[in-house]
């Protein structure tokens, strides 16, 4: 269901409809069959044609060491594993050999395919395959190796988008419009309108240049409070009021195959400090392709040689390429040194980045990547110059893959590590599978992870805390992840904790805990919790790491003592908060009426009950309270006890009949009462009139039995009263038949209008 409000209904059922190949279920296939088995598609194809391996421990979070004894195939071996995490995906294993002699007509049946671990030779003929079919098949490429990722979209020469960013279109209240041209319209003071050139908007509620109403204009940014729309000369002066709402328009992206982009890439630049990296990755992989066509294998772990070889390689590739891009050397020998490692956070990162593009490619909602992505961790293994190449050999254990690139004293210090995560919810579950994989925790004398959360498992947590399955809904949070967190690694230290860490837990979370901890980690889903969490770290000098997700936004902060701020050290503006009467007579946008909305409820369903039961709490005997009034005493709730057993419903009808009558005080009387105090054409003091921007005058509405929201609206508020009040209702009493009945009988109080203002 959380998923369903970030993607919408129509991009769920097409995503439902999918059927994705993926081939390559190492490190990253796996990260990738997670994600896209988690969002939903229809019908997923895992292919691989390995056999399990102990490397395969150290990233494949799916595979176990009795897959390694029986000598299992990877695709076998994690069928049910990735099957699990969503019953309504239908998946099934491939472990059919594919490479240059394969007939790939099998691929017509799929809207989407993935490749992994595939050569770059048979990539290339995969991706014309795709390209050429009508309509084309959604093609991606990822590959991780060592320290360096990439990623390669092409959804066809043309893809169109339906919405581009998934935001809700924006409205915007008019202050003023010129008659010029260009026309320019200025928005209320104080309220930047956030548009950007090129987008549409449409025009209704304007006073004067009435022509704008319901007509579409491209807009051209003058400034952040204004923007121009094209000729307005000949039209009416303009008056006041007036709403701009945004026309969300499709898109259209263009991509081109493999090969033609491997000569001149169209690169998404992911760090603005390093402008330059993209290329100079692309030459670095392709130079790593060649040699490992020329040679028949991978350049050796840390071997100098074959990253001098491998260096000559670039050097040559980089003059074939258009832009002739820069060869950095210390990419390319260091791509060559670990390219038989790798890193588990980077297959994470980029699987997430890939998953994303599937749902895109399926779905055509939001901008797709065009059309390379390439992310480094050079920053890592600079600083291990000088290790001797020794350090990253192979040791037969777990870690294997790992140590190939960052080193075995790395290693020891990640296995030593003291960590505490505060929160298992959808990141909590991606950090400890890390955890799991990096082995941090499992030393021998040191390590120890420490978790907690207070919460437990929920259905809806299933979408995307992938540790949790069907029958752990309603247990511990923590307690289960520590338990599936163990299945990836036997060997990892966890400590399980269902404790909100707060001031009123500081005797389990003290400072000595604290200082015992090497790095702090929060994943949270509040700032309050986040800033305590802050607080404890910056007084006892430890690291903290903090990221949140928030529908397609995220976040993450490193916060290390004596170098960065704390989380502390910025704040969010504060939320404006609405002004009574704005709610109560003036709203004018649509937070006003949600807000305005759950007051009401607050009121009707929660407040005024409480009250009622809170009275009879403190007085438990009618006759006493009876007595006590008898005698003039002042009893604090009584006017509103008695108010409320006046007016409550004693059955079924009286529910529905109280539902239609709140519609009319609603909808209607209140709507007429505010024009009966301010009737349309009142001006203020000043002259000008009191109905404009961005007061917008109400219109009373009519109850229409047959109009589902005002239908909706009756049946919901009687339930609602029902089960308020202890009225018990049946199957036939919520029927349309009965509802007619009811609220065709019920005589609705005529408006009154008072002269209250």
């Amino acid at each position: 269901s959380r998923q369903r409000y970030v993607l919408g209904d129509t991009a769920m059922q097409k995503m439902a409809q999918s059927h994705v190949f993926l081939s390559g279920i190492g490190g990253l296939g796996v990260e990738i069959a997670k994600n896209i088995i988690l969002a939903g598609v229809k019908a997923l194809t895992v292919h691989d044609t390995k056999q399990c391996t102990k490397w395969d421990l150290g990233i494949n979070f799916f595979i176990h060491e009795d897959d390694i004894t029986s000598q299992r195939n990877r695709a076998e071996a994690t069928l049910h594993r990735i099957a699990e995490l969503n019953p309504y995906v239908h998946v099934a294993a491939s472990t059919v050999p594919l490479d240059e002699t394969t007939d790939l007509s099998f691929l017509k049946q799929y809207q989407c395919v993935i490749l992994t671990e595939v050569s770059l030779l048979l990539q290339k003929k995969i991706n014309d395959f795709c390209h050429a079919q009508q309509p084309p098949i959604k093609f991606i490429s990822a590959d991780v190796y060592g320290i360096c990722s990439r990623l390669f979209c092409d959804l066809g020469d043309e893809f169109e988008v339906l919405d581009t960013t998934g935001e809700e279109p924006k409205e915007i209240f008019i202050s003023n419009i010129t008659q010029s041209n260009p026309g320019i319209v200025t928005c209320l003071e104080n309220h930047p309108h956030r548009l950007e050139t090129g987008q549409f908007l449409t025009f209704r509620e304007v006073n004067g240049m009435s022509c704008l109403n319901g007509s579409t204009h491209q807009i051209t940014v003058v400034s952040p409070y204004s923007f121009s729309i094209g000729d307005t000369s000949d039209m009416e002066p303009y008056l006041h009021g007036g709403i701009a709402v945004q026309v969300k328009t499709p898109k259209m992206f263009y991509f081109e195959r493999l090969e033609k982009q491997i000569t001149n890439p169209l690169c998404l630049v992911a760090d603005f400090s390093k402008p330059e990296a993209p290329l100079q990755i692309h030459v670095a992989m392709l130079a790593l392709n060649h040699f490992q066509e020329n040679f028949g294998r991978g350049p050796n772990i840390g071997c100098l040689q074959d990253a001098e070889e491998m260096l000559k390689i670039a050097m040559s590739i980089s003059e074939t390429l258009e832009n002739k891009p820069q060869v950095n050397g210390d990419v390319v020998k260091w791509l060559s040194r670990t390219a038989q490692g790798f890193l588990a956070p980077l297959a994470a990162a980029v699987g997430g980045v890939a998953s994303q593009e599937v749902l895109k490619a399926v779905t055509g909602k939001f901008s797709p990547l065009q059309q390379w992505l390439y992310i480094d961790m050079l920053d890592i293994v600079t600083p291990l110059e000088k290790m001797g190449s020794e350090e990253f050999l192979p040791r037969g254990d777990r870690y294997d893959a790992l140590r190939a690139c960052i080193g075995d004293s790395l290693c020891q210090k990640l296995h030593d590590l003291n960590v505490f995560l505060v929160g298992c919810g959808a990141i909590g579950c991606e950090m400890l599978k890390n955890f799991a994989l990096l082995g941090v925790g499992t030393g021998q004398d040191k390590g120890l992870v420490t978790i907690t959360d207070p919460d437990l498992i929920e259905k809806s947590n299933l979408n995307r805390q992938f540790l949790f399955r069907p029958h752990h809904i309603q247990k511990p949070k923590s307690y289960t992840a520590a338990e599936a967190t163990l299945n990836i690694n036997p060997y990892l230290k966890i400590d399980s904790y269902i404790n909100k860490v707060c001031p009123a837990t500081e005797n389990t979370y003290s400072d000595e805990f604290y200082t015992k901890q090497d790095v702090i980690v929060t994943a949270l889903d509040n700032v309050e919790a986040r800033r305590y969490i802050d607080s404890r770290c910056v007084a006892n000098l430890r690291p903290l790491i903090d990221s949140g997700t928030m529908g397609t936004k995220g976040h993450t902060e490193v916060i290390v003592p004596h170098l960065t701020e704390s989380y502390n050290s910025h704040r969010d503006p504060p939320e404006e908060e609405i002004p009574f009467c704005t709610l109560k007579s003036f709203p004018a946008a649509i937070e006003h009426t949600i807000q305005w909305a759950r007051d009401k409820f607050e009121s009707s369903f929660s407040h005024k009950p409480s009250l009622f039961n809170k009275f009879w709490q403190t007085y438990p005997s009618a006759e006493d309270v009876l007595q006590r009034l008898k005698s003039g005493e002042s009893l604090e709730g009584c006017f509103h006890v008695i108010k409320t057993l006046s007016r409550r419903p004693r059955n079924w009808t009286q529910c529905v009949e109280l539902a239609r009558v709140k519609f009319e005080k609603y909808f209607s009387h209140k709507a007429l009462q505010l024009l009966h105090s301010f009737p349309l054409d009142t001006r203020l003091k000043d002259g000008s009139l009191f109905w404009q921007s961005p007061k917008r005058p109400p219109f009373p509405m009519k109850f229409e039995f047959n109009d589902p929201l005002h239908y909706g609206f009756i049946v919901s508020a009687a339930k609602l009263f029902a089960t308020v009040y202890c009225v018990p209702f049946t199957e036939k009493d919520l029927s349309e038949e009965t509802i007619l009945k009811i609220t065709s009988a019920v005589k609705v109080p005529e408006f009154r209008p008072s002269n209250k203002v």
